[in-house]
């Protein structure tokens, strides 16, 4: 198990990270920028996490500090990689502002990250109280939520972002049972491995767009 998980996590490292360099390489447009530092913040982010969780199979070594830190930054990045979710589609669709839409997506965003900043979320055991769990992931979700909502509508217009808002209700639904019950029922982390799987379908979509001609932003 532990050869297979940690295969699996460093194959998606690499695969995100080379990808993220790869799009900003070829980038022609705002809009490719933007989604190949989404799919860099994605991959350094997580790195933080996995990294330790891979090293912990294998070093005899205390990584209790390295696995909740790392947890608090993926949480902070995932957040990034969500608001920068919002102005892909703008600038890939084309679309004007909209001031109260934006306004709520970086109040959720600000909320969610200061939340996670909070000591009692006991990062630096890697202990997750449930209250906290829930709290901070509330301000996720509904920021979650408005983008799929928002992918959704645009979803039979170009062709790479028509599933777009399929792989971001996946990942939500996978990662919605571990980050509230896998301190209670550890079998529920597997659900990682289908979300992170979502990812790496959503930069494949930034892969086929990079180097488009137009960019709407």
């Amino acid at each position: 198990m532990k050869y297979g998980e940690s295969s699996f996590d460093i194959l998606y490292l690499l695969f995100a990270i080379v990808s993220g360099c790869v799009i900003l390489f070829r980038a022609k447009t705002k809009t490719d920028k933007l989604m190949g530092t989404a799919a860099l913040i994605l991959g350094c982010g997580d790195a933080f996490h996995l990294v330790p969780r891979v090293l912990n199979y294998f070093v005899d070594a205390d990584f209790t500090v390295a696995l909740g830190v790392g947890k608090l930054i993926t949480s902070v990045t995932m957040t990034v990689f969500y608001l920068l979710l919002y102005y892909i589609r703008r600038g890939v669709y084309g679309e004007s502002p909209i001031r109260g839409l934006t306004a709520c997506v970086w109040a959720l965003s600000a909320v969610r990250i200061a939340l996670c900043l909070f000591p009692q979320n006991g990062w630096l055991t890697n202990t997750a109280p449930l209250l906290w769990s829930i709290l901070r992931n509330i301000p996720f979700v509904i920021l979650g939520a408005i983008i799929c909502v928002l992918y959704f509508k645009k979803r039979g217009e170009i062709k790479p972002l028509r599933p777009m808002w399929v792989y971001i209700l996946l990942s939500f639904l996978f990662y919605i049972p571990v980050a509230v019950g896998a301190g209670f029922v550890p079998m529920l982390g597997m659900l990682m491995l289908p979300k992170t799987v979502c990812y790496i379908l959503m930069i494949v979509a930034f892969l086929r767009m990079t180097g488009r001609k137009a960019d709407k932003a």
